[in-house]
């Protein structure tokens, strides 16, 4: 288990300086006056890149208060990187940056992780192959390749699990909707498979027919976020040694902070 003073002071002193908004440019949907929504992508156990953005949507806010702010996660937290365990010490309630709301949502690890640790078996031989081993070596755990349910639910605190459970797995606002991975064209969206919302990458990334709806979305990285006129794809690779970005949406145009 992380020790949370350590994890905090650990991180923040890692933490990069926060990098400034870029210049504002022409979104393809909009949000109401007077609310601004800061989404973040893939953090993937990157806990000191999450606490340097948490400090950069602090000091946005700081510079350009507004009525209405909305944080959201689009999920993958865990597997891969670092300290899995501290992003979830973090986001399950420690420290976030002072928006008015905040919506987290799940990925496809965090499936992966919740049904290995329920059902084992190929489930968690599946989570081990993704990333599962990183995880679980942030709990402290010292085999991880050994699948022992019992060590690893009782290495990972409640908390931390209670949160996974209740992660959304959709979220709106204005004319952008936020998922994972994306959505199945041509469905309506209380049709969507929960499957395509935490993995899709095709028909979802090359599809150009007009839609209702612009879709925020991580799972698949990119060297640098992707606008088109119907998706926001911002999973710049964070693990992998790009950046963890953030886009800024507000009104009709949208901008990018990054750490």
């Amino acid at each position: 288990m992380v020790d949370p003073q350590l994890a905090s002071r650990d991180a923040i002193a890692a933490a990069p300086l926060p990098a400034p908004g870029r210049t504002p440019v022409p979104a393809p949907g909009r949000l109401p006056e007077g609310r601004r929504v800061y989404a973040v992508g893939d953090v993937h156990g990157c806990l000191d890149r999450l606490v340097a953005l948490h400090w950069a949507i602090a000091a946005d806010l700081a510079a350009h208060p507004i009525r209405d702010s909305v944080l959201v996660h689009l999920g993958d937290y865990v597997d891969r990187g670092p300290d899995s365990a501290g992003v979830l010490w973090l986001l399950s309630g420690a420290i976030a940056a002072p928006v008015s709301r905040r919506v987290d949502l799940r990925g496809n690890h965090e499936a992966m992780m919740m049904g290995a640790l329920s059902a084992g078996g190929r489930a968690a031989s599946q989570w081990l192959d993704n990333g599962g081993e990183d995880t679980l070596r942030s709990y402290k755990i010292a085999e991880p390749l050994k699948i022992r349910l019992q060590e690893w639910r009782e290495a990972i605190p409640h908390a931390h699990l209670g949160w996974l459970a209740n992660l959304d797995m959709m979220h709106r606002e204005g004319s952008y909707v936020f998922v994972h991975a994306g959505i199945r064209p041509g469905l309506s969206l209380k049709s969507q498979n929960r499957e395509d919302l935490l993995w899709i990458r095709e028909p979802f990334l090359s599809d150009r027919s007009p839609r209702d709806v612009v879709v925020v979305h991580g799972h698949t990285i990119a060297p640098e976020p992707e606008i088109l006129p119907t998706r926001i794809g911002i999973d710049t690779g964070a693990v992998t040694g790009g950046a963890l970005t953030c886009v800024v949406l507000e009104e009709d145009h949208l901008r990018f902070l990054t750490a």
